[in-house]
């Protein structure tokens, strides 16, 4: 195996781990709908269990609402969370059961030290009540921006959006209030780097960080050790603000990106 580059990054900061990148390639999106104009800020994209539809939401200063889309980009259902605030929200995952979450985690301005996860078991009436999960960080470790997360054996792995060192979380997916865990600090050798969603394949075997022109493919990781596997830089043919990506099967994702003017507001198809 031809090793182009070697990174590290640090566990608790007790020791060093060598991150290798193994490949680097340009992929091209194929644009498969235009989002709805109503739909600004579109911040993730989510293929549920038991769903024909991909979900989504909008961010900070928009609606507590998630919407259903069909693949032609139309919204076939809007669902009001009556017991939630959209304080940022930033990216979905869910469960084999078919539960949607909601990540409430974005803090741009660094100064939230409390945060909401809500579980969305309801995805057929207009208006639900969630589950809430609450987590605050661990001792020594300052307040991030969050904007990525996925779930994977019964525990969510959230990433901060960071030029430097990015920093994962991890939380239970428990009802009440929690004390994250530090899973790790890693740095991506990129220019390019801040992390805005993140998913993982429905086999277990493979996740993906999401950037505004690249994705980041990891493979062959035992556990939650996700950062001594096998990692890949996919670039897009294009740069845009894409915020949301999720699998569509184990070999092929969704992506959509924010409307820019007359830029973006689009979902993509790419392979892996």
């Amino acid at each position: 195996m031809k090793i182009l580059k070697t990174m590290c990054y640090s566990i608790h900061k007790l020791f060093l781990l060598s991150l290798v990148l193994t490949s680097c390639h340009t992929g091209k999106l194929k644009l498969i709908a235009n989002l709805p104009n109503s739909l600004k800020e579109a911040s993730a994209i989510e293929k549920v269990a038991h769903s024909d539809l991909l979900w989504t939401i909008e961010d900070s200063g928009n609606k507590n609402h998630i919407y259903g889309l069909d693949l032609n980009g139309k919204i076939v259902k809007d669902i009001d969370i009556n017991n939630a605030s959209n304080i940022d929200w930033e990216d979905l995952t869910s469960d084999p059961s078919g539960n949607l979450y909601i990540g409430d985690f974005g803090n741009n301005s660094k100064n939230r030290d409390a945060f909401t996860i809500y579980k969305i078991t309801d995805l057929k009436s207009n208006k639900t009540t969630a589950e809430i999960i609450h987590f605050v960080l661990p001792k020594k470790v300052k307040p991030k921006d969050f904007e990525a997360f996925f779930l994977f054996d019964d525990h969510f792995y959230i990433f901060s959006k960071e030029n430097k060192s990015s920093t994962l979380l991890k939380v239970p997916n428990k009802t009440g209030k929690h004390t994250a865990k530090l899973v790790t600090q890693f740095n991506l050798k990129s220019k390019r780097k801040k992390i805005t969603s993140a998913d993982i394949s429905n086999d277990g075997k493979t996740v993906v960080l999401l950037t505004h022109d690249r994705l980041w493919k990891i493979t062959n990781f035992e556990s939650d050790i996700f950062f001594k596997g096998t990692i890949e830089v996919l670039t897009f043919d294009h740069s845009s603000q894409k915020e949301g990506i999720c699998f569509k099967n184990n070999n092929t994702v969704y992506i959509t990106d924010e409307r820019n003017k007359s830029e973006g507001g689009n979902l993509y198809e790419f392979k892996l």
